[in-house]
């Protein structure tokens, strides 16, 4: 019987997880944020009302069966137009997705139907069945500001205090909580920590299900990001695993992954995943020429490992 893997995220990162993921195991599940307010997505969202359908097209794309028929509409559902309209920048997968949530107004049936065009390997749910937002306080010069949305969360300067969601306690998608109840192996991240990490851990029910589940569970943690785009750049692995604890305070995990070249004596950041219930392993996980990327072949090898009997307490 296959391993069942449930890989947790959003965006480019979970699509590195994910296409590395699918050649451990076929029983893979991404359940993926809706919290997307910018570009294609958040225009669609806007007006529809409906998930933001950028990441569920992402992760679509990264589970494609790896064939001439899946990589050719892997290819067509990534395509973008480019024109001086209203359609710029509008990817076709987003467009579809959408299409079908519209007329059948089911966001999970309409997943399975462009999973089945994809023949992709495993499964894609969304975190909840209606649209998040992201909300930050933070703190700058002595002041302190809440900012609302997760392309304007990303955007803010200051020290970050506290991060919600809203509504406070949106509806799990049923079918998530299942999958995370009956998985062998719970994934979260790498991406964006405070829009494609956190909310996964922000949404209670989907929490209390983690929480409960007898699954290891695999924290990936983000390359240095040179440019300091990514929101929370700059902050130390454990910033990172701190910022989970001070929202989640019981937070149990089984192993920290982490790229080689930031995890050499590291004690505070060990012995703080020690408490957490896990243990460090470091591998070379960048890209080779956008190094601030996990590389999905690295990300394979690393997963081989980890998986393995022997690393299994």
């Amino acid at each position: 019987m296959s391993t069942k893997v449930v890989c947790l995220g959003g965006g480019h990162g979970l699509a590195a997880t994910l296409s590395a993921m699918r050649n451990v195991t076929k029983d893979v599940t991404a359940i993926v944020t809706v919290a997307d307010n910018g570009g294609s997505s958040g225009r669609l969202r806007a007006e529809f009302n409906s998930l933001p359908p950028g990441d569920l097209r992402m992760a679509l794309a990264a589970l494609c069966s790896d064939d001439d028929w899946g990589r050719s509409w892997a290819e067509i559902m990534q395509y973008r137009f480019t024109s001086a309209g209203e359609m710029d920048n509008h990817a076709i997968g987003n467009l579809l997705l959408t299409a079908l949530w519209d007329r059948d107004g089911d966001p999970v049936k309409g997943l399975e139907r462009v999973g089945d065009l994809l023949q992709v390997v495993g499964r894609v749910l969304p975190m909840a069945l209606e649209p998040l937002d992201i909300e930050g306080t933070f703190e700058l010069n002595g002041e302190s500001k809440t900012i609302r949305g997760q392309i304007e969360v990303a955007a803010a300067k200051g020290e970050v205090i506290q991060l919600r969601i809203i509504p406070e306690s949106p509806k799990s998608t049923p079918e998530a909580l299942s999958v995370i109840e009956q998985a062998d192996w719970i994934t979260f991240g790498p991406g964006s920590w405070l829009s494609s990490v956190m909310p996964h851990l922000l949404l209670k029910e989907q929490a209390a299900a983690i929480s409960k589940s007898k699954a290891k569970k695999i924290l990936i943690f983000n390359l240095p990001d040179p440019t300091t785009s990514e929101e929370y750049a700059g902050s130390s692995l454990t910033d990172h695993l701190q910022f989970i604890l001070k929202h989640l305070p019981d937070f149990k995990f089984d192993f920290a992954l982490v790229d080689h070249r930031i995890a050499t004596n590291n004690s505070a950041f060990e012995s703080l995943v020690k408490k957490c219930g896990g243990i460090v392993v470091s591998f070379d996980l960048a890209d080779n020429v956008h190094t601030f990327h996990h590389d999905s072949k690295k990300l394979f090898s690393a997963f081989g490992h980890i998986l393995q009997p022997n690393l299994i307490r």
